[in-house]
């Protein structure tokens, strides 16, 4: 019979696997239970304890049975010769749909407008040290899609859109880490994601799939509301039957392509603020409630949200140990997100702050349509351009100068590589926006004493947070209302939000295409 139990454990302890067989052992004896094999299951802090304990969930059976395998490890046929699937994007919705696809026997065909994750590196370098953005290879674009280069996070809460545990044992199978099966907030980090897509494109062709980098969709060609193909760069066509829309959240051509077509697009509520930046050292004090965390606690993180006028302002992406990248597609706009790498060893910790941006504060962009929010949020990042000097250096200020309406003299050490610029974000952004996001400081002051502090900076804007667009699919079929055989997929669908997310829609979609469901 299978028994789980949790055990609490010093964070000092819970790092060592001897220990934590002996507390195994001590809590079956205490308990009069009987045990064989046994198997660590999810392991989480809890800041609440006084000091901060790490709480075990084991899994343990009796000793004349056995545990079921931890990572269930796929097969994946040759498709070479099998009908082929059209796959826009090299995201985690479009890698994961072509495994998937090749599970079920088709072959996919994937176009991706960026390069592989290798030569993106270059591109990303350029915004740093040129402030050169190429719109084609950026932190957004290119091989893993954004999530690549963008930290790797894997917790997600939409358990009831597919498989959870399936999504992490086949990056597990991949090369990530295993304890991403166990994690509480499970995340890879930047520098381990790339090794970790090159072998999920490797598998991809060697089972016969097709991989074009540097492909960017110019027109998706229909006869009597049917997909028939897809054109590359304005020049070559490739024939299909099915194709699988997995372009993220900021493919604002496909956008514009469709609503060129009139093919149905909606406009979808999103968010949009500044990105926050604390030393980490501050954030772990805060968090763990102690002057040095030691060697055994990891970087503290935070979760924080608010509502200001009835409407929320929370934290997002929260990045500890991290960097805060240049994430512009187009060379007049200011972008920004953070990453954390694997051992999250940067000193700072940086978060999204945002706050919900719908129809009501779009008031002078309804003349746009499905596009009023992809406009408004142009708009912001031009603006952020021209004020942080025409150039990447984005505009910046301390939170408490924020607060208070007034100039930073100057600015703290940041990890945001093109540097800032000392702006009045108050003057910058919609009133709306500082208004919220005034409140909600002085609200995460009190939830969190020493969070509302001059020693952190505001790097603005953080615009990217989800598309701004939604490309309706039909409940049943998952296709287009207006395109048979056109599949919209993950974020640019409107049903995804993350890594694990996105790849269980992009599962979910091929096994429409494949009719498993």
């Amino acid at each position: 019979m299978m028994s789980e139990f949790e055990i609490y454990l010093s964070p000092e302890e819970a790092a060592s696997d001897v220990f934590i067989a002996q507390r195994v052992k001590e809590y079956a004896e205490r308990k009069g239970l009987i045990i064989g094999e046994w198997r660590l299951m999810r392991k989480s802090i809890d800041a609440r304890k006084r000091p901060v304990a790490m709480l075990l969930r084991i899994l343990a059976c009796e000793p004349n049975e056995s545990l079921p395998a931890d990572v269930r490890l796929i097969s994946y046929p040759q498709v070479g010769d099998k009908e082929q699937v059209g796959i826009i994007g090299a995201g985690p919705a479009g890698l994961f749909a072509a495994l998937r696809l090749i599970e079920g026997g088709k072959c996919p065909v994937i176009f991706e407008r960026g390069k592989d994750v290798r030569a993106r590196r270059r591109d990303l370098a350029a915004i740093t040290k040129d402030h050169i953005v190429n719109p084609d290879s950026n932190y957004c674009f290119g091989e893993g899609g954004a999530g690549t280069y963008s930290d790797g996070k894997l917790y997600t809460r939409s358990g009831k859109r597919g498989d959870i545990r399936r999504i992490l044992e086949i990056l597990v199978q991949f090369g990530a880490d295993r304890n991403i099966l166990t994690d509480a907030h499970p995340h890879i980090g930047t520098n381990k994601l790339p090794e970790l897509i090159a072998a999920m494109r490797e598998q991809i062709l060697a089972s016969g799939g097709k991989i074009h980098f540097e492909s960017r969709v110019t027109e998706i060609i229909a006869e009597e509301n049917q997909v028939k193909a897809l054109e590359i760069n304005a020049e070559k066509k490739y024939f299909f039957s099915n194709v699988i829309l997995a372009t993220g959240h900021s493919a604002r051509d496909i956008f514009e392509l469709l609503n060129l077509h009139n093919w149905t697009i909606e406009f979808k509520p999103f968010a949009l603020g500044v990105r926050v930046e604390h030393p980490q050292s501050l954030i772990d004090k805060l968090q763990y409630h102690c002057d040095n965390r030691g060697d055994y606690l990891p970087p503290a993180s935070y979760s924080l949200v608010t509502q200001v006028a009835q409407k929320g302002v929370y934290s997002f992406c929260m990045c500890p140990g991290g960097i805060i990248a240049p994430c512009a597609t187009s060379q007049e706009e200011i972008v920004t997100n953070g990453w954390s790498p694997s051992r999250r060893n940067n000193p700072w910790a940086n978060s999204g702050i945002v706050t919900e941006i719908g129809d009501q504060e779009l008031s002078e962009y309804q003349q746009f349509g499905a596009l009023r929010g992809l406009r408004f949020q142009q708009d912001i990042e031009r603006k952020c351009w021209e004020a942080g000097g025409k150039s990447q250096k984005a505009p910046a200020q301390r939170m408490l100068d924020f607060v208070n309406g007034k100039l930073s003299s100057d600015l703290p050490e940041c990890s945001y590589h093109p540097g800032l610029t000392s702006v009045r974000l108050d003057l910058l952004l919609p009133e709306f926006i500082v208004s919220r996001l005034k409140q909600a400081f002085l609200d995460f002051g009190k939830k969190m004493k020493g969070y509302l502090s001059n020693d952190a900076v505001l790097v603005a804007p953080e615009s990217r947070t989800s598309s701004p667009v939604r490309i309706p699919r039909d409940s049943e079929s998952l296709m287009h209302p207006d395109l048979s055989g056109l599949f919209p997929c993950g974020e640019g669908a409107g049903y995804a939000g993350g890594i694990v997310s996105a790849a269980m829609d992009g599962e979910r979609v091929a096994e429409k295409v494949i009719g498993l469901v």
